[in-house]
């Protein structure tokens, strides 16, 4: 990955959860927060 796709890749997500904040109400840091959450949960599991 190049730097130029990393921080295309950054800005579309800051941008994505701004816009949420802003007009979508879909909560989606909680969101991946949750996902996330659950995922290092599996892989503790896993371990």
């Amino acid at each position: 990955m190049t730097n130029t796709i990393a921080i295309a890749l950054l800005v579309l997500i800051l941008g994505l959860f701004a816009a949420d904040q802003l007009w979508l109400q879909w909560q989606l840091p909680l969101m991946a927060a949750r996902t996330v959450d659950s995922l290092v949960e599996y892989l503790i599991f896993w371990r």
